[in-house]
């Protein structure tokens, strides 16, 4: 049995996953950590889900690392020189990369004598070539502070797009396709023969698509310009594009389905998020149709991916010239393919499972690591 956690500044999700059977295992959130009404501390959130496990016997346990920077291009055993590195890794990702470090200290303590290993959403990008990688900034700059593309959203990545190429019946390694990862954070991939090419998530995950919570892309000169113009410093600026823009920003709103209730009864600040939001998707998915050159399939998964099909039909609308198009019934149904038969270019949904994925590379690498 695999262990996965999944942790945050103030909860622990977690889940059991039995490789032989990954729809049997155990799965539960612990919340409000060190928060009125919760547990303590991150030690005393992993106790309580061991307590849920019972028996359960742990062979290895996974962590999910939001950044790896470049210092990780591939999952990790977990030793102290690890734990050292992911600590210096923080200013890529102070909102996120804490919380990790916190559940690995604790899970290392709970359960010392099994392999822990960090799974990082960055290290699927690693492919990524410079071209697209690289910042035009001065490069000395850019490399004194590790300044590139990273991307996130790398497990589920890949994960979906192996099983894109399983649900269409084609080799991975033939296979271009642009996975849109749409929930409350948002990014499309190209992916050519398995191997991310370009991402739309950069240094941070705030570049890109338009998020529940985030602005995605934005003219670099608007955070100077609110400095000056509104006397905002660079932490209030960050706050108000991490916290307090995209969907929430333009609508009040960071859940899709709000949106689209209030779209539907004519609210115009909703329709103006929706437009904002599926114009942008768009505007990638032609974007990346020109690096892949030939495309075989655009995969939507995640949250909204998964279960908006009228964001799926608008991000897609007038794009019938270039293959692509959107059959209404199959979409409606949230079928597995939902473009209509013989369109160049196949339209699917794919549900993401980023913990089984986190599972597969945990176990491939300690079973790997007993082989040397």
């Amino acid at each position: 049995m695999i262990l996965v956690l999944n942790s945050g500044s103030s909860s622990v999700k977690f889940r059991v996953v039995d490789l032989g059977d990954p729809d049997a295992g155990t799965r539960g959130l612990v919340e409000k950590i060190g928060e009125p009404g919760g547990v303590p501390d991150h030690a005393a959130a992993l106790e309580q889900v061991l307590d849920n496990l019972g028996d359960v016997p742990i062979e290895a346990v996974g962590h999910r690392i939001v950044h790896g920077g470049s210092r990780f291009n591939a999952p990790a055993v977990i030793d102290d020189a690890v734990l050292a590195t992911l600590r210096e890794l923080v200013p890529l990702a102070p909102l996120h990369n804490p919380g990790g470090i916190t559940g690995i200290e604790a899970a290392r303590a709970k359960l010392p004598t099994v392999a822990h290993v960090a799974v990082f959403d960055t290290a699927f990008h690693a492919t990524i070539p410079p071209a697209a990688s690289t910042y035009a900034i001065d490069r000395a700059l850019a490399a004194r502070y590790d300044i590139r593309r990273f991307g996130f959203h790398g497990t589920s990545c890949g994960y979906v797009a192996g099983r894109t190429a399983t649900l269409l019946g084609r080799p991975l390694e033939d296979l271009n396709c642009i996975v849109l990862h749409l929930g409350n954070g948002a990014s499309a991939t190209a992916v050519r023969g398995g191997r991310s090419v370009d991402t739309s998530m950069g240094l941070t995950p705030l570049e890109g698509l338009v998020m529940g919570t985030r602005s995605g892309d934005l003219d670099p000169a608007v955070p100077a310009y609110l400095h000056r113009v509104a006397g905002m410093d660079f932490a209030a600026v960050d706050d108000a594009l991490q916290r307090h823009a995209g969907l929430l920003g333009l609508a009040g709103v960071n859940d899709m389905r709000a949106i689209l209730e209030r779209r539907s009864a004519g609210d115009e600040a909703a329709t103006l998020a929706f437009d904002v939001y599926c114009h942008r998707i768009r505007k990638y998915v032609g974007a990346f149709h020109a690096v892949l050159g030939r495309l075989d399939a655009i995969v939507f998964t995640a949250g909204v991916g998964e279960h908006a099909p009228a964001v799926r039909a608008a991000s897609l609308a007038g794009l019938e010239t270039w293959g692509i198009a959107v059959d209404p019934a199959r979409n409606a149904a949230n079928a597995s393919v939902i473009s209509p038969d013989g369109t160049a270019v196949a339209v699917c949904v794919v549900p993401t499972d980023e913990e089984l994925a986190i599972a597969e590379q945990t176990a491939e690498l300690v079973a790997a690591k007993k082989q040397d």
